[in-house]
């Protein structure tokens, strides 16, 4: 009940602040967040709390710092730096395991991407993404070293925008004692945002774990405001994530998820 009553006043949040500012352009920016590689430097805070790990129902609760840099090359591609660096906390997620504190590992993805869609709308990148092992504890990170491929492709037609982020990591050095790491990552997305920056999406982050032939599925609702004050674009969300398919340790059920983004347009 306490993960609801946190999600009940998030959504109050939301409401309360949503008249602080809303015009045309918090639309534009608050659309620009629903493109992985838009031209525009953000900081995202996402939390997520999910239950039911292992045969103690453990759980998991992680702070994911998200910073996305867009670097012009020339007038014809940019590239765009994505990390996601976890900060978690955990009890019981491996049996009677105990609590863990700290970071665990960071994926970071860059994306070469023409400046303009295509002619048919289309906005995609391509590029190298990295696993790299800054777990602070053996529970909270693989300590292996990875790499792979990463692409998003996405289409904006009006207030919508759909698309699939996908990336594959193996790992090539790191522990011997640890298990290797091959892991495909897939992120269709669709989102809605309308006139008052009001966005509305969906998706799921699926991994599949090609060394244990397990799925992680988890499907994500959220709902986002684009504010401003004293000048500073934020974005506030809060939303709920249900586990359609998990290992047989968990996680299971209903999760919960909010965020706080800073923008900063060019």
């Amino acid at each position: 009940m306490a993960l609801f009553r946190s999600l009940i006043c998030a959504l109050a949040l939301l409401a309360a602040t949503g008249s602080i500012y809303a015009q045309d352009s918090s639309a534009d920016l608050a659309k620009k967040l629903s493109n992985p590689i838009a031209s525009l430097i953000s900081v995202p805070f996402q939390f997520n709390h999910d239950h039911g790990y292992g045969p103690l129902d453990g759980d998991k609760s992680a702070l994911n710092i998200q910073p996305v840099v867009p670097i012009s090359l020339n007038e014809d591609w940019n590239l765009i730096s994505r990390t996601i660096l976890p900060v978690v906390w955990q009890d019981d997620i491996a049996g009677p395991s105990g609590s863990q504190f700290g970071l665990g590992d960071t994926v970071q993805s860059f994306f070469l991407s023409p400046a303009k869609p295509t002619e048919s709308g289309i906005v995609w990148g391509a590029g190298p993404v990295f696993l790299i092992p800054t777990a602070t504890d053996d529970l909270l990170g693989g300590e292996k070293w990875g790499a792979g491929p990463t692409v998003v492709a996405l289409k904006q037609d009006g207030p919508w925008t759909y698309g699939v982020l996908a990336n594959h990591i193996w790992s090539f050095s790191g522990n011997d004692d640890r298990n290797d790491i091959s892991n495909t990552f897939l992120q269709p997305f669709l989102s809605y945002t309308t006139p008052d920056a009001w966005t509305f999406g969906l998706n799921t982050e699926s991994t599949y774990d090609w060394k244990a032939k397990e799925w992680s599925v988890p499907i994500n609702l959220t709902i986002s405001k684009l504010v401003k004050i004293d000048d500073q674009p934020i974005s506030l969300t809060a939303g709920v994530r249900y586990w359609a398919t998990a290992p047989d340790n968990g996680p299971e059920g209903l999760g919960v998820r909010l965020g706080l983004t800073f923008l900063f347009p060019k």
